[in-house]
C-alpha cells in the first residue's frame, strides 16, 4: 500500500500488514436463547386476512418512510436520478455511468439466526440494487452488537461476519469498508445483533425507472416460498411471536436469480420489478399496487411453495423473491427466458380496478381498496411520530 503526495510517495507499507491484522480470539458460547425460540408453535390463522394485511401495512417497520426522508435534502448535486423510496437510489456519474445504493437491515432474524440474517440483509440489499438494473461491486458494513466480552453476543457477533464473508467470496463481492459499534445496551439488557449491510452497484447503460403500471399487465413471481417466518413482521406484529424458522439463504438460486432480472431488465421487457422482503409476497405486491394507484387480482395457489397455509403464503420472509410487472405481449418471451434457466417462478395474476384481492382459487382471501391501503401505508409513520 502506498500513499502519495502529487508524485512523492510519503508512505509505504506491505499491504498484508493492512489486510492481515491478528485475529481476536475471545471465548465464543451459542446463546441459550437460540433453543427456546426454536421450539415456538404456529398461531392459529387468523379468519380476517383483510384486516391483517392492513395492519400489517401500518406497521412502522414496512410503512413508507416518505416522513422521513422528505425532512432531508435528497437531490443535493441534483445527480439523483431514482429517489429514496424505491427499492434502491440511483446517482448519475460524470462518465455517464451510474450508481445504485442500497442500505438494509434485519435485527428480527439475525436475533434468531445470525449467520442466515446477516446473509438475508447482504441478498436483500442486493436484490435492491438489481431491482434498478445495477449489478453489485461493492459492500460495506456496520456491525452493532453488546458486549463482545460475553462469550453468547460474541458467538453471535462470529457469526455474522462469518456470514458476510460467505455471501461476499460467492458473489465475488469486495467489502471495501465498515464500522464496528460494540458495547450496546440498556436497562433491559443487550441490543440484539443488528448488522446492517450497504451494496454499491454498477449500472453501464441506463437505469430501470419504474413505468406506469397499467390495466392488464402481469405479475410474475421469481423464487418459491417456504415456511420461514421465524423473525418476519408478521410473528412479531401480529402475533407477539419471537422464533421460528428463519429464512436461508440458498446462494446457488440467488445468484441465478439476480441475474436473470438483470438480463431482463437489459432485454426491455421489464416495466417494474420490486424485491420480496419484509412482510413477505402481500405486502410486495400492495406496495405495487399502492405505487400505481392500481389493483390487482393475484392468486396464492399459483405461489411456488409445499404444503403452506393462507398466511404463510401471504408474509413469509423468504430470500431470492422478485415481484416482476411486465406487459401482456411479452408474456412468452419471458417465459421461454425462465424456463430456459430453469428458474423458479409463476404467472399468478394481473392488475386491474381498484382493490387489492389474493384469491386461493375461485375463494376471495383478502380484497381491500387500493386508496385505503395507501393511506395506512402512506400515513402510519408521520402520525405516530407526530402523535405517539
Amino acid at each position: 500500500m502506498e500513499i502519495r503526495s502529487e508524485k512523492n510517495t510519503i508512505a509505504k507499507l506491505p499491504s498484508s500488514v493492512v489486510a492481515n491484522a491478528p485475529l481476536i480470539d475471545r471465548p465464543v458460547k451459542i446463546p441459550k436463547y437460540l433453543k427456546n425460540i426454536k421450539l415456538v408453535s404456529k398461531p392459529k390463522m387468523p379468519e380476517d386476512l383483510s384486516s391483517i394485511l392492513l395492519k400489517m401495512l401500518s406497521n412502522p417497520n414496512i410503512a413508507s418512510k416518505q416522513w422521513v426522508y422528505t425532512q432531508y435534502d435528497h437531490e443535493v448535486g441534483i445527480r439523483t436520478v431514482i429517489k429514496p423510496g424505491s427499492d434502491a437510489s440511483v446517482l448519475r456519474l460524470d462518465n455517464g455511468k451510474f450508481i445504485s445504493i442500497k442500505i438494509d437491515g434485519n435485527s428480527k432474524h439475525c436475533y434468531v439466526n445470525p449467520r442466515q440474517g446477516v446473509m438475508g440483509c447482504f441478498d436483500e440489499a442486493c436484490r435492491n440494487v438489481v431491482c434498478t438494473g445495477a449489478t453489485p461491486i461493492g459492500v460495506v458494513d456496520h456491525l452493532q452488537f453488546g458486549n463482545p466480552e460475553d462469550p453468547e453476543i460474541f458467538w453471535t457477533f462470529k457469526e455474522s461476519i462469518e456470514g458476510i464473508t460467505d455471501y461476499s467470496k460467492y458473489f465475488e463481492i469486495p467489502c471495501v469498508g465498515g464500522k464496528v459499534s460494540l458495547y450496546n445496551e440498556t436497562d433491559n439488557g443487550p441490543i440484539k445483533p443488528t448488522p446492517l449491510i450497504g451494496v454499491l452497484g454498477l449500472i453501464d447503460s441506463v437505469p430501470l425507472v419504474p413505468k406506469k403500471v397499467e390495466d392488464s399487465d402481469l405479475l410474475v413471481l421469481i423464487g418459491s416460498t417456504k415456511d420461514e417466518l421465524g423473525g418476519s413482521e408478521y410473528y412479531e406484529y401480529i402475533h407477539g411471536i419471537v422464533g421460528g424458522n428463519c429464512p436461508s439463504v440458498d446462494l446457488a438460486v440467488s445468484k441465478a436469480n439476480q441475474q436473470v432480472i438483470l438480463d431482463l431488465i437489459n432485454n426491455n421487457v421489464v416495466k417494474t420489478v420490486h424485491d420480496c422482503s419484509k412482510g413477505g409476497f402481500a405486502i410486495t405486491v400492495s406496495e405495487l399496487c399502492i405505487a400505481n394507484e392500481i389493483g390487482c387480482i393475484a392468486y396464492l395457489d399459483k405461489i411456488p411453495s409445499e404444503n403452506l397455509r393462507l398466511d404463510e403464503l401471504l408474509f413469509s420472509e423468504s430470500h431470492s423473491r422478485f415481484m416482476l410487472v411486465i406487459s401482456k405481449k411479452d408474456h412468452n418471451y419471458v417465459k421461454k427466458i425462465l424456463e430456459k434457466r430453469e428458474i423458479i417462478h409463476s404467472f399468478l395474476g394481473e392488475f386491474t380496478g381498484q382493490n387489492i384481492v389474493f384469491k386461493d382459487r375461485a375463494k376471495i382471501v383478502t380484497s381491500i381498496r387500493v386508496d385505503k391501503a395507501q393511506e395506512k401505508w402512506l400515513n402510519s409513520l408521520g402520525t405516530l411520530v407526530s402523535h405517539g
